[in-house]
């Protein structure tokens, strides 16, 4: 995926649908987001640079509850590359501490 306002704009898609809310909040959370699973909210830490906000995305979508069936053609599409990415990222993980070990 590009680093692009645009490719974040596709993300925040994502979660919307699925229904959670998503804010550009300052706060002193360590991971640069912050996830109130009750209220569906997700908060980001605002001072992060682009790359980093679409790395942070990238890297929660996967651990919400998300129903693809209820995401439209084009956030579906997103969703999928990003679990897509997400499980290649975790084969390679894997491949490398077997490697190493």
């Amino acid at each position: 995926m590009k680093y692009t306002q645009a490719t974040l704009n596709k993300i925040e898609q994502v979660l919307e649908e699925a229904g959670y809310i998503v804010r550009m909040e300052r706060g002193t959370f360590q991971s640069g987001y912050c996830i109130l699973e009750q209220k569906k909210v997700v908060v980001l830490n605002k001072f992060l640079q682009l790359e980093g906000k679409i790395n942070t995305m990238m890297d929660l979508v996967p651990q919400l509850q998300v129903n693809p069936e209820e995401l439209s053609p084009e956030a579906k599409k997103t969703y999928f590359d990003i679990i897509e990415r997400h499980r290649l990222a975790a084969s390679d993980d894997a491949t490398t501490d077997s490697n190493q070990a």
